[in-house]
């Protein structure tokens, strides 16, 4: 697939989050002082701790959350523009508002995506796909959360001639 064929790759995307449960299920248990034990449907566990001794704070699997569902989306179109991924790391800053509701005001993301016929026009359609239509996390945010993603592309050069 050329760059020029970048812009088609929605073609190629039919049925994607096609089997993504639209009614999700869990429970959130309290166990004892400020923690919690969180659990999905399919039996997954998380464990919250308002104190931040236990387990993690309520709000950082919601960071993690949009990373994840940024980072998959990105992984799926890159494959479908027929890149080689050899490794896909993300981080994530969280910036809250300082008095409460403390909810976040702003995200920034960086993608650190190495591989084969991985260009910048691919990487910043994907980026847009995901934003723009197919990120379930980003778009069940507050409308004037800040979601600032960039990213660095490494060729991966492992296994070529030297």
């Amino acid at each position: 697939m050329s760059d020029d064929d970048v812009q088609d790759v929605e073609a190629l995307l039919d049925g994607y989050k096609a089997k993504v449960a639209t009614v999700l299920k869990g429970t959130i248990t309290w166990d004892k002082d400020f923690i919690f034990l969180g659990r999905t449907q399919k039996g997954y566990e998380i464990d919250f701790d308002a104190n931040v001794e236990w387990g993690c704070q309520p709000s950082e699997p919601l960071m993690l959350s949009l990373g994840a569902c940024i980072s998959t989306d990105c992984l799926i179109f890159l494959q479908k523009m027929k890149a080689k991924i050899s490794s896909f790391k993300t981080d994530i800053t969280g910036t809250k508002q300082e008095a409460p509701p403390q909810y976040f005001k702003q995200f920034d993301v960086m993608l650190h995506i190495a591989g084969k016929n991985i260009s910048q026009k691919k990487v910043e359609r994907a980026i847009a796909l995901s934003q723009e239509k197919y990120c379930g996390v980003s778009h069940s945010l507050r409308r004037d959360v800040i979601v600032n993603i960039k990213y660095e592309i490494k060729e991966d050069t492992a296994n070529e001639p030297v």
